[in-house]
């Protein structure tokens, strides 16, 4: 790795963060690094979570934003700024920012190759991601001469009730310093009392949610009958909303059951599977069961709530979604996969162009080396091992972060500029 700027010459500005305290131990190791944090709070919960100095609230009309924060940056001299996720509203005014003040804008999201990693990227993350630049032939010359790390992620998320528990926690807080930030307006709806009883009731009925899941999954494994899964995604989901061609949910489901009634034999089974953090504010069940009963499809469609993927796909025929990054494992599979909105790995190479209908009849399947010089590619880059939310993966992620973030290069030219025998890049790509 190349010798970082001086870290005591940067001044990182943080703004919204995954939920829980990673963001604010993140702050504090850049500080040991000698550089400059400061944060910019939005409500009560960015605030619960920040202990360090440094913390800024911002609680006034979402209108002067551009202005508020463009001259907090420069009066605070801030050369970086940090956020999670790219695609909510006031972290898009800071990216187009942070490109003409010519600042490092450093992005973080959920793993794109995740349940083991997650995402660091510069500029922008998922649609926005400078990964949509680089070709497959970009990357294959960059892994040139080097050996590819494949490393399959374990058949376990890790800290999904650690995830849920945060969100309650930060929406809790949020909830009951309300009036300390009139201005805040959520980037998702509902509001936020009703934003706390969801995640509230999510974390409380997981025990209930998970023995129903598992009979659910049990039944489906063996059925013996031929499935193709449909990767549900998060109505309140960015990604979803702003990177894919439909409005909701129901746009979505209708799509797919026309598609699979047209298209797929008639012993083939229909099966939809929610995201881990569903909360059902856009109910899915009376919708899945109007769309069953209106196409003739009774007996052949089934929802799992939730569960681990992993079981679900080893015996899929294919998979569909709109840009959910549980696709990667469909890849990784060697799975045909069928996906309509943006994403990194929405490449002719690996997501069939077929019609809907005649996907399901003969589905397509992926150019699987292609795909594994992608994976080994992002494992080499963007994604970094660790978590957000349980203790154990946040200390993996701490560890390597700071250094990774004062590196005046990005991920992907750090490994496209880096001699092959650099033993401390090496060292970067050996997973922890």
């Amino acid at each position: 790795m190349r010798c970082p700027m001086n870290a005591r010459d940067r001044h990182f500005l943080f703004l919204q963060g995954p939920h829980g305290p990673f963001f604010n131990a993140l702050g504090a190791r850049l500080r040991e690094t000698g550089a400059g944090v400061a944060r910019i709070g939005f409500n009560a919960g960015d605030e619960a979570f920040w202990s360090g100095p440094g913390y800024t609230p911002f609680n006034s009309d979402y209108e002067i934003w551009p202005e508020f924060l463009a001259e907090f940056t420069a009066k605070h001299g801030i050369t970086d700024v940090v956020c999670y996720g790219a695609s909510r509203p006031i972290h898009k005014i800071a990216r187009a920012q942070a490109a003409d003040q010519n600042l490092t804008m450093h992005v973080f999201e959920e793993g794109y190759l995740r349940p083991y990693w997650v995402t660091y990227e510069r500029d922008g993350a998922n649609a926005s991601s400078p990964l949509m630049n680089l070709s497959l032939r970009d990357m294959a010359d960059a892994l040139k001469g080097r050996t590819p790390n494949l490393t399959e992620a374990p058949d376990r998320w890790g800290d999904m009730r650690e995830h849920m528990f945060w969100g309650a926690a930060y929406h809790f807080a949020l909830f009951m310093g309300r009036k300390s930030y009139p201005g805040f307006r959520a980037h998702r709806t509902p509001d936020v009392r009703g934003e706390f009883w969801l995640h509230l009731r999510r974390f409380l009925s997981t025990p209930v949610r998970a023995s129903m899941r598992s009979l659910a999954t049990t039944r489906l494994r063996f059925g013996g009958y031929p499935y193709h899964l449909v990767l549900l995604q998060l109505a309140h989901d960015a990604n979803f909303r702003d990177y894919g061609p439909f409005p909701n949910q129901k746009a979505f489901l209708e799509t797919v059951f026309q598609g699979f009634s047209q298209g797929a034999p008639g012993h083939h089974h229909l099966v939809l599977k929610a995201h881990p953090l569903e909360d059902n504010r856009e109910p899915l069940k009376p919708l899945i069961n109007s769309l069953t009963r209106k196409l003739g499809l009774q007996g052949r469609v089934h929802f799992l709530t939730g569960g681990k993927l992993a079981r679900v796909l080893d015996s899929a025929s294919s998979a569909t979604t709109v840009n959910s990054t549980s696709a990667e494992q469909v890849l990784w599979r060697g799975l045909p996969l069928k996906a309509f909105g943006q994403s990194v790995y929405n490449r002719p190479e690996f997501v069939s162009n077929q019609p809907l209908p005649e996907f399901f009849a003969n589905p397509q399947t992926p150019d699987h080396k292609n795909y594994l010089t992608y994976r080994a590619f992002m494992l080499a880059t963007s994604q970094v091992p660790g978590g957000f939310y349980a203790m154990r993966n946040r200390r993996k992620l701490l560890r390597q972060l700071p250094d990774l973030m004062l590196d005046p290069e990005t991920p992907y030219a750090r490994l496209q500029s880096t001699p092959n025998q650099d033993a401390a890049h090496q060292q970067h790509l050996r997973l922890l």
